[in-house]
């Protein structure tokens, strides 16, 4: 059972990133009442490091004990480590550093630098969520592209339909750089909470098609995951103005 989409709308950006920042620190409390972590999967793009920054800022991040606090990413550019287009270190810069997190609990993906290929880092990251991983994922983060992908799922990608697999290597990505390592549907699935964090008004066509019902997921990947307990579409004016 997976829960329907839940529109959420906030005036600009920046009070869309404080909203969600506060729902992130709530959501995480709760997730360490239910078990030893809680573990999230982050997005990278402005509003994944937008919701980072907010976080740092809210006074009740304090609640949460960010020892036990697990962190994975739901895809990666292959890029070597420090690279300033790789979500982790967009996300670093933002703040994520600061939390108070255990280095040891930031899983990141390998890059060229330290990996023979984006296959070996998916297959690497892959063994990483089983061993430390949960039955479900509490919270899963996306940015939505102005095309509809999320991580990196673009529409048509044969990546998509990859089965029985945890992460896969992306190949000949059509947003730069070529090569990426992504989270699979099948592993999104196994999510308590997914939230699409969503902002400007070029991502208005795609939160459109992407909240209609009868829109397949190969055409609009944002149409896929879903999570078990909540799906939120955390979204600002200009995003949201296509909805009806």
């Amino acid at each position: 059972m997976t829960a329907g989409p839940r529109v959420v709308v906030h005036p600009g950006k920046q009070a869309l990133a404080d909203a969600a920042a506060a729902r992130f620190v709530t959501a995480l409390v709760d997730a360490q009442t239910r078990n030893p972590e809680a573990q999230v999967a982050l997005t990278g793009g402005s509003m994944g490091s937008a919701i980072i920054a907010s976080v740092l800022a809210t006074p009740g991040r304090t609640a949460v004990d960010w020892s036990r606090v697990r962190v994975w990413w739901g895809d990666e550019r292959y890029l070597p480590a420090g690279d300033p287009d790789r979500n982790d270190t967009q996300n670093d810069a933002a703040g994520l550093s600061d939390l108070g997190l255990d280095p040891a609990k930031v899983h990141r993906v390998a890059g060229p630098d330290t990996s023979d290929s984006a296959e070996a880092s998916a297959e690497a990251y892959a063994r990483t969520i089983r061993e430390h991983g949960q039955k479900a994922w509490d919270v899963v983060l996306f940015g939505v592209g102005p095309d509809g992908h999320v991580a990196s799922l673009f529409p048509h990608h044969p990546a998509q339909r990859l089965t029985d697999a945890i992460a896969v290597a992306v190949h000949d990505s059509p947003k730069p750089p070529p090569d990426r390592v992504s989270l699979t549907f099948e592993c999104f699935e196994r999510s308590h909470e997914v939230w699409f964090l969503v902002s400007g008004a070029d991502k208005a066509e795609a939160v459109a098609a992407a909240l209609h019902p009868d829109t397949d997921r190969w055409d609009v990947p944002a149409a896929g995951p879903r999570g078990g307990d909540a799906t939120l579409w955390l979204v600002d004016a200009d995003a949201a103005s296509n909805v009806g």
